[in-house]
Formats: C-alpha cells, sequence, structure tokens
C-alpha cells in the first residue's frame, strides 16, 4: 500500500522543499495543499481518516507547513481536533522550518558545551526558527532573551511561547547593528536567525568577547549573520568560540526532517512538533 503524505501548506502554494525531503523521507507520493486554514482544512481530514481501515491507516500521514508558525500551529491543532478514537492519523508540523532546524541548531549547541544557566541571546528571534529555538534553549535550562527590531514584536513571540510552551523568555529591542552587538555583550550562547543574506553582528562584535562560548548562525546566504563566520563551520574554533553555521548544523536538519517523516509512517499515532522533533534531534546529533 502506498505511503500518502497530504501537505496542508498555510501559504498560496506548498513548499517545493518540504515535499522534496517527504519524498526523500519515505512517502511515495505527496498530495500538497495551499492556503489551508482552520476554517477549511475539516474536509481534507476527513478525507484522511475514513479512506483505509484501521490497519492501514498508518500509510496516510498530514504535514503542516507554510511561513507562518502561529497560522501553522493554529491549524496543526484544529487538524488534532477532527480525530477521534481510531479515526486518525499521524501528523506533523514544521512552518518554514521552525522545529526542525530550532531542534537541530540546539541540539549541535548542545553536544558542543553545556547550556544550563548560561545566558542566550536569539538574534532576530521573532521568526518561526527563532521562537522555536528560544524555547529549546531555555528547555535546556538557559535563560534566553530574544531579540527584535521592535521590542513589540520580541514581548509578542516571548507572549506566545509562554502560552504554547510555558517557559519564560527575555525580550529586547535592537534595531541597528550597535544595538546587538550591546545585546550580546554580557551572553554566552549567541544563535542569529535573522533574514537571509542580513549581518546583524560584524566580526568586531564578538571576537573579543570573553563571554560568549558557543555561537550558531541559521542564514545560509552571503553575507553571514555573524560576520567572521563560515556557514560550513561544523563546531569549528573561532577566536576560542565554537562556530556552527547554518550546512554545518543544516545536514542533521534535514535528516532530522527525513527521519520525522518516516516515523509518520510507523502507525496512526504519531504527532511531531517541536518536543517530539527536539527530542530525535538530540538522538540523532
Amino acid at each position: 500500500m502506498k505511503k500518502l503524505l497530504f501537505q496542508f501548506d498555510t501559504d498560496a502554494h506548498p513548499s517545493s522543499f518540504d515535499s522534496v525531503v517527504a519524498y526523500d523521507g519515505g512517502a511515495d507520493h505527496v498530495i500538497g495543499y495551499g492556503g489551508v486554514t482552520p476554517e477549511n482544512v475539516r474536509g481534507l481530514v476527513e478525507g484522511t481518516i475514513f479512506t483505509r481501515a484501521p490497519k492501514d491507516k498508518k500509510n496516510t500521514a498530514i504535514f503542516i507547513g507554510g511561513s507562518n508558525m502561529l497560522a501553522g500551529q493554529a491549524l496543526f491543532n484544529t487538524v488534532q481536533k477532527y480525530f477521534f478514537a481510531g479515526f486518525r492519523v499521524s501528523v506533523m508540523l514544521d512552518s518554514n522550518g521552525s522545529n526542525t532546524t530550532a531542534a537541530a541548531a540546539v541540539a549541535k549547541l548542545a553536544g558542543s558545551g553545556n547550556l544550563a544557566d548560561k545566558k542566550a541571546v536569539v538574534l532576530a528571534g521573532t521568526g518561526p526558527v527563532g521562537q522555536r529555538a528560544a524555547v529549546m534553549l531555555a528547555q535546556e535550562g538557559a535563560q534566553v532573551t530574544i531579540t527584535s527590531r521592535s521590542l513589540k514584536n520580541a514581548e509578542k513571540a516571548c507572549a506566545a511561547m509562554k502560552q504554547r510552551f510555558d517557559v519564560d523568555l527575555n525580550a529586547a529591542a535592537a534595531a541597528d547593528i550597535e544595538a546587538r552587538a550591546a545585546a550580546i555583550a554580557d551572553a554566552n550562547i549567541v544563535l542569529a536567525t535573522g533574514a537571509g543574506g542580513v549581518e546583524l553582528l560584524k566580526p568586531e562584535h564578538w571576537i573579543d568577547n570573553p563571554n560568549i562560548e558557543l555561537m550558531a548562525d541559521a542564514n545560509a546566504t552571503p553575507p553571514m549573520g555573524i560576520g567572521g563566520t563560515d556557514m560550513m563551520d561544523k563546531g569549528a574554533d573561532r577566536h576560542g568560540k565554537i562556530i556552527w553555521g547554518a550546512i554545518g548544523f543544516g545536514a542533521l536538519k534535514l535528516s532530522l526532517h527525513r527521519a520525522c517523516i518516516a516515523k509518520l509512517f510507523d502507525d496512526n499515532n504519531q504527532v511531531f512538533d517541536a518536543e517530539s522533533v527536539f527530542a530525535l534531534a538530540k538522538q540523532m546529533a
């Protein structure tokens, strides 16, 4: 029986990246839908849960993606509300790579040094990856601050993660590169999760900082988010700091994404959100 993955995307067009990884993860066929919302998803969900016998439901699964994590989370929650008794299929949330990218980055940082009781700053952290990475760092015992050009946006992100994960995060405004440099002055861990091709820090902002121990940059588009690092860094020692670049931890991200897809077809009861994705990432790191 064919393994069918239904890709529900909150954007207008299903992500081609997610489709490729879905096939590489073991799906026999990927059926993508764009513009999916909590209001229009019911019929799609019912089509997945009513069509195969109980023993065969493990061969159908749902992947939820899109660029908006809050929209993805709402869709993820709504999809599961239509499950009942044995009428359910496995489901995964990874809006904009939020869970798999964040989990890979934090797992590599955790494997490179102790995170507990350390001060961590997630630069430009209000996007999907930044928010989830902040949560995972906090769950590992770090004291985490999310920065944004707008304090209001940073506070909104912290509040959303508090509501979803019950973790306490700090918000800070860092409207320019000098403000971001000041934000990491006392940090032990720095994770950059800004938009591709935007330099968030220059080399002189971190090279001589005696507090920084670990750094990671999720940007794979030149220039690097953290100047003076390389996207290929794999736990590289630069100026006494351990550095992970986007491609450096990206291999784990892709392996993790594929592994999660494969596990969706183990049975029809799998649920992959931040917690389960991060747990698997730590096993694989």
